[in-house]
């Protein structure tokens, strides 16, 4: 049997680490030349498939792939477009399969979060109906920590240790300082609907730092927020507040919400830390500092924790090989076997199961008050967390990230208007 192509893309919000899974993944590939031919990738994720924008991979040397696990953000460009369903857009799945066809792509490994993980099942379910079957695989991804069923996701516990570290250096100065300046420092952290990232600035609490943690699964109380507020800065003399971006109003207002939406139809957040910083100077006179995380805490390699890389990589490999055993519409994942020592092996789920599913904190992981985390979710986090990874630096002491070639493939079919 001739070998087929395999297609890689990345979507979503990109991370420190979701290169070392397509470097798992085209390594993986070329390992098996006898079954998979070549690895195409998506110029810009899933849109590169739609356009037939395809990067030939084989045109990268066996250097620059190995570069890729110490590189952050996405090598060949990463979307946040949504395929609506199957009854309201089936062009735009047809032309998937017509790209397929056409490049003999048989494998389709798709690198994101819930929205591609719901594609990732869609294109495998119509694949087989238009008689040309692609093993579908997805292979998660998303610093929300938010898919079910994989005990934590590739890029999260990257961010996890960058807001960890950040927020306790953070508060080193603001304590050097709290006697005649700051009193408090507040940082806004990414987490729409789960504060599994706002969680990890709790960790600070056992290195002697007073923490208030806002979280999008406990509705906004301003009087009790205040009081825990005072209540610290009495007793410490300063105080850090980590806030989720998702933190909301009991009316389900997010504190951050703009009014605008992005390209998968949610809100555009963005200014939750001012917000909750301007009230507390209004209602209790502190002086404060703010900061937004944002980009940093997702593009930061230079402080990965070992365990994300180390994941991000074994996904993306077991990810081929799976599809080589056969698989089809399924996401590998990782199954926690102990938190110390700290175990984990890979496991599966179907895409059924997968797609469009939020994995919220559980509430045994967020204190009685709902501004602090518990000794459980400790030690859910801190294995995450575990080992560096530092990339390597050049002479001039700035990190030595790999931008590749991205040699275009050959388009064979008609343009296409996404």
């Amino acid at each position: 049997m001739t070998a087929k192509n395999a297609f890689y893309a990345q979507s979503g919000g990109v991370t420190a680490v979701i290169n070392a899974s397509a470097c798992g993944v085209i390594e993986a590939c070329r390992k098996h030349p006898d079954k998979i031919a070549n690895v195409y990738a998506g110029r810009n994720g899933i849109i590169g498939a739609l356009t037939e924008e395809l990067i030939d991979t084989s045109q990268e040397s066996d250097e620059a792939i190995a570069a890729l696990k110490h590189t952050p953000s996405g090598a060949f460009g990463s979307c946040r477009y949504k395929l609506k369903s199957l009854e309201e857009n089936q062009r735009e799945y047809e032309r998937l399969i017509e790209v397929f066809k056409t490049h003999n792509i048989g494998y389709f490994f798709y690198n994101g979060g819930g929205d591609s993980a719901d594609t990732c099942y869609k294109v495998s379910q119509l694949s087989e109906k238009m008689g040309f079957p692609v093993q579908a695989i997805h292979v998660p991804k998303t610093v929300d920590n938010d898919l079910p069923i994989t005990d934590n996701c590739p890029g999260f516990g990257s961010v996890a240790k960058y807001i960890a570290v950040s927020s306790l250096e953070a508060s080193f100065d603001v304590r050097s300082m709290a006697a005649t300046s700051t009193k408090v420092f507040v940082i806004e952290v990414m987490g729409r609907h789960a504060g599994w990232i706002a969680a990890a600035g709790g960790l600070i609490e056992d290195y002697g730092i007073p923490v208030v943690v806002l979280f999008p699964e406990v509705e906004f109380d301003q009087e009790k927020f205040l009081a825990a507020v005072k209540a610290k800065v009495e007793k410490f003399g300063y105080v850090t507040v980590v806030v989720s971006e998702g933190c909301h109003w009991p009316d389900g207002r997010f504190l951050a919400e703009q009014g605008t939406r992005d390209a998968f139809g949610h809100a555009q957040l963005g200014g939750a830390a001012p917000v909750v910083a301007n009230m507390i100077k209004d209602n209790l006179g502190y002086k404060f500092h703010w900061a937004v995380a944002d980009y940093l805490q997702r593009a930061a390699r230079h402080l990965a924790s070992k365990a994300d890389v180390d994941q991000a990589y074994a996904l993306g490999q077991a990810a081929v090989e799976k599809a080589l055993e056969g698989k089809n519409s399924i996401m590998p994942t990782i199954v926690r076997e102990s938190s110390s020592p700290y175990k984990w092996s890979i496991g599966e789920a179907p895409l059924s199961e997968v797609a469009n599913v939020e994995k919220m904190m559980p509430t045994d992981f967020i204190t009685d008050d709902g501004f602090g985390i518990t000794d459980a979710c400790k030690e859910y986090l801190y294995p995450l967390i575990q080992g560096e990874d530092y990339p390597p630096y050049d002479e001039n002491g700035m990190p030595k990230y790999v931008t590749l070639k991205l040699a275009a493939v050959e388009k064979k079919l008609p343009a296409f208007e996404v």
